[in-house]
Formats: structure tokens, sequence, C-alpha cells
């Protein structure tokens, strides 16, 4: 069966640690950090820290739509952040690490909306969803120390009390 290649563009906080579940998605078969939705042209890990271009941490995840659906995809974004916390996950706070959803095309739109809709109705979280669903803008791709930062510095103590836990917290829902 042929590659259909679809892509994905997702904010939803730090991008080491959504990184790390993504690369454990069966079907992903690209993931890039980078940054989207805000102001400043070719912004900088440094700019974006400052928390004043507008831009989210982002993955642009490239997935297999013949082995996993946008839909699923969406499933491990909401499962893998709060999406009821504004501008933070965790103890990193900023607008940088926002939920948001950057849908390519009309149909990736109604997805996310019906789906954050049917979470909200649903109770599964005590607070509203507050991820906006808004138009795929420039993505910029984060700087090379980025990729695979998990894997590179899993030792690390950010990767061991922040990264590891949602890791397993994934392996454990597809087991």
């Amino acid at each position: 069966m042929a590659e259909n290649i679809e892509v994905a563009i997702l904010g939803n906080g730090c991008f080491w640690c959504t990184e790390a579940v993504f690369q454990l998605v069966k079907g992903v078969s690209k993931i890039e950090s980078g940054y989207s939705g805000g102001d400043t042209v070719n912004p900088s890990y440094k700019d974006i820290c400052t928390g004043t271009t507008n831009h989210a941490e982002c993955l642009r995840v490239s997935y297999n739509s013949n082995v996993i659906t946008y839909e699923d995809i969406l499933k491990v974004f909401w499962e893998s952040h709060d999406p009821t916390t504004l501008n933070r996950q965790g103890n990193d706070v900023g607008t940088q690490y926002r939920s948001i959803i950057f849908y390519t095309d009309d149909h990736q739109k109604k997805i996310a909306e019906d789906f954050k809709k049917q979470l909200n109705d649903s109770g599964k979280f005590k607070n509203p969803i507050v991820t906006s669903i808004e138009p795929a803008t420039t993505f910029y791709v984060a700087e090379d120390y980025h990729k695979n930062y998990y894997n590179n510095n899993g030792s690390a103590s950010y990767c061991q009390f922040v990264v590891r836990p949602k890791v397993e917290k994934y392996l454990k829902s597809i087991a």
C-alpha cells in the first residue's frame, strides 16, 4: 500500500515533550519541532522564549493516513497535554506554550472543531477546553538542537520530570 502522507500542525506545550510522544505513534513518518502563529519572521528559540513573538512551540507531524487518521493524531494531541490551561503546560508558562491546532484545510478544521466540542460535552475535563483552532500560518523549523531532544538528553532533569511521565502515560494508553 502506497504511503499517503498528510500533515498536522499542533501546539500543546513544550515541543520536547510532545515530540517524544509522537515519535512513538505508529504511522507518523516525520516530526519537526518549530514555531507558528506569530508575527516575527524566522524567529529563534531565544525570541520565542520572550513571549513577545506570538508564536507557539509546535510540531509539524507528517503521517501516513493509510495507517493513522487525523482523528487519531488529534486523540494523541488531546491526551498528551492539558487543553484546559491557558498559555501554560505545567511549569512552562507563556503564550508560546498555548494549546493550538493549526488546520491546513476545511476538513481538518471541521474534525478539530467537532472533536473539541465532543470532549467539552463529554465532561472528560473538569474545565472547558481553551485550545484554539486556527488556519495554518508559516511554520518555522526550530534549531537543530531541539531535534530528538528527549532521545538525546533523556537523563536531563527536565526530561526526567516532565517529558518521561508523558511518554510513559502514552505507552500505558497503547498497551
